[in-house]
Parts: structure tokens; sequence; C-alpha cells
């Protein structure tokens, strides 16, 4: 075979290679007119190499990031250096739709980009190549994983049957509001309560209808609660809030209305309609407790004091 033929051969399956690789392959200049456009990009932006050639790359895509973009792109021909982002970085360069069956959950391609410096006779950099690799896979894997874990991180601090959060979670909440208020002194008070004559509300109806019983009480709480305010289930049949800035006839007004509420209320349960009430305790937080667990047994015994002069009223620890 001579010379002439093997360069026209090689030319050949070099040129099917780049046209059927799963990589996509753009060639610009540094006017970002585009000088080569492979099968990978004709298949997923539906434009082929024939009306994309020559053309200015933001004239046919408005969307891709000019700016940075033509930063990378400077930054390579000055440097004749390769640059790398990945999806993590941006999701994709090219807005191609997912057109893959296994992550069809995901609408758009994520991209990896790779902008390498082409040379020309002179040595200078005269051209650039961007290859676009399709990652959705790897991304959507990721991605999901990241939920998956967020989301078992949010039940590892969530009570499941209120919403709320949990004990363990509350208490940290506590000691931290109570390092707050040492820095700080801004008012702070923390509440106790809990449903009155639960027992036989679980023995008379069953327990199906107590958790009914136990969930509205938990949404009546978060109904009457600011943003900044943090109830949680303290086990049982036993809430708790957190009410920072908020001094004793603040939380009192707060806690009335919550056991208001719940007095005037009815839940339908599946074995019958329930009425019930609340006793609640306040504890407004002083130098007097040396821990957050002190502060902490300030509103359970104000919550006892209420329950022994009568249920169904609010006390503040020390009146």
């Amino acid at each position: 075979m001579a010379i002439d033929e093997f360069e026209a051969s090689s030319f050949h399956w070099l040129v099917d290679m780049l046209e059927s690789v799963e990589v996509g392959l753009v060639v610009l200049d540094l006017d970002f007119r585009v000088q080569a456009w492979n099968g990978f990009m004709e298949n997923h932006s539906g434009i082929t190499a024939g009306k994309v050639r020559n053309q200015v790359l933001f004239d046919v895509f408005p969307d891709i990031p000019k700016a940075w973009l033509t930063r990378k792109v400077d930054a390579v021909a000055l440097l004749n250096t390769r640059a790398f982002t990945s999806w993590e970085q941006r999701p994709y360069l090219f807005r191609f739709r997912n057109t893959r069956p296994i992550t069809g959950t995901e609408e758009y391609m994520f991209q990896n980009l790779t902008i390498s410096p082409l040379l020309g006779i002179t040595g200078k950099v005269e051209k650039v190549c961007l290859m676009v690799y399709d990652v959705t896979d790897i991304a959507s894997n990721k991605r999901a994983l990241e939920r998956a874990n967020s989301q078992l991180a949010k039940l590892s601090m969530t009570d499941r049957l209120t919403g709320l959060i949990n004990r363990g979670t509350w208490e940290n909440l506590i000691d931290a509001e109570f390092e707050r208020y040492r820095r700080y002194g801004n008012p702070t008070c923390l509440v106790m309560f809990d449903i009155d004559h639960f027992k036989p509300v679980n023995d008379t109806y069953g327990h199906l209808a107590g958790d009914e019983v136990i969930k509205y009480t938990a949404k009546v709480m978060r109904d009457s609660l600011r943003q900044s305010d943090s109830p949680g289930r303290y086990g049982g049949e036993e809430f708790g809030i957190i009410l920072p800035e908020t001094d004793a006839e603040g939380a009192q007004v707060i806690c009335e209305r919550i056991r208001e509420t719940i007095q005037n209320s009815t839940v339908q349960t599946t074995a019958a309609p329930i009425q019930y009430t609340v006793s609640i305790g306040i504890a407004p937080l002083t130098d007097v407790p040396e821990n957050h667990m002190q502060w902490l047994q300030q509103a359970d015994e104000a919550l006892y004091a209420a329950k022994e002069g009568g249920r169904n009223r609010v006390v503040v620890f020390g009146e």
C-alpha cells in the first residue's frame, strides 16, 4: 500500500472513530467559531455539523454561560494547558435532554468537560477542543445516595409519629440555647407540657386513637409557634418547646393559646371523638441554672405544679 493510501486509510478510520465515540467533541477557534462537531454532538443537539460549522458557539447556544466559558478558554490558550470541570461544579455546558432510560428521572444530561489546547504549525495555540462526557448515570446515582443519606439523617432526628424533632435532638438544642443565653443574655423560655389523663385514653379507645391525639397535639403546637421556636416530642405524651427571645409573659401568651385550642377541640379518631386537655410548665432562663439539664428540671417542676394544681393550666417556674 502506498504511503498516501495508508495515510488516507488512517485518516478515514480516525474520522470514523471520532464520529462514533460516545464523547462529544467540539473544536473551536479562538473566536469561538465551531470548526468540528462530531456525531455525539449531532445526535444530542439535533444540529448537524454542516449547519453549525463556522458559527459562533454562543449564537447557536445562547444559554451557554459565555463569561465563564470565555475565561476557561482564554486560560487554556494562554497557558497551553488543559482545563477540567465536573458536573458537581457545573451540571452541564450544553443543555441536552437526558435520553438514558436507566436515569430517566434526570431531566438533563449531566456532563464533565475537558478543554484542551490545539497547536498550529507555528507552535502556538490556535484552537481548543471541548470534550463533553455524559456522566448522567454517575451523577444520578450520587444524587440519589445523597438524598437517601439526607433522609436517613432527618429520620434519625425526627419522631416518626408526629414529625417533631425527637428527644435527643431537642435536648441538644436546649444545650445550644443555654449557651447562647450565657453569651448574650437575651430572654428565653423552656416549656414542658403533657396530655392530661392520657393513659385512660389508650385504655378506653386503644393506642391508635391515642396516636391520633398525640398527632393532633403536635399539629396544634406547630400551628401556634413562630419559625424561630423549636418544638419537640420528649417521649410518650410529653412535649417540649424552646422559645428564644421570649420572656415569661410572652411564653404564657403562647402556651395559653395552645392550652385553649386543645381544650376547645375534639379529635375525630376512628374509635370515637375525644376531648382532652394539657398541663404546661414554663421555665424562663436565669443565671441560677448551672447547665441546661437544671434548666430542664425547672420546666419539669413547673409542669408538675400545673398537674398538682388541677391540670389544664399553665404554670411559670417560681411563681
